[in-house]
């Protein structure tokens, strides 16, 4: 199975050094890797621009936005949600495993 490795950073200055297993389907890893960052990039940028935003309503708004370009795939509901729930299981377990480092904080 190929993989792809990503590295995060928050806005805190934590790392997270991910190695995501690839679908075996998968078209270009290049362009997964392109799409990960912009998206993460426009959640950034909307949150400084509209201001704190829970974490928790991130998850929800990504959450939905996966399940409508789920819903938008020719074929299924079924077979399509089966394909979603496999990949988000796959890489939250990737996430699981990452190397994170956490920056520095507090007060000396």
């Amino acid at each position: 199975m190929k993989h792809l490795p990503y590295h995060a950073k928050t806005a805190t200055g934590d790392t997270f050094d991910i190695e995501f297993p690839l679908h075996i389907e998968t078209g270009d890893p290049i362009k997964v890797e392109q799409l990960i960052s912009l998206m993460l990039k426009t959640i950034d940028d909307e949150i400084a621009v509209t201001g704190p935003t829970s974490n928790g309503d991130v998850l929800q708004a990504v959450a939905m936005t996966l399940a409508i370009r789920s819903g938008m795939i020719n074929s299924s509901l079924q077979a399509s949600s089966a394909l979603t729930h496999d990949l988000v299981d796959t890489a939250l377990q990737a996430v699981g495993r990452a190397a994170v480092h956490r920056a520095p904080s507090g007060r000396a």
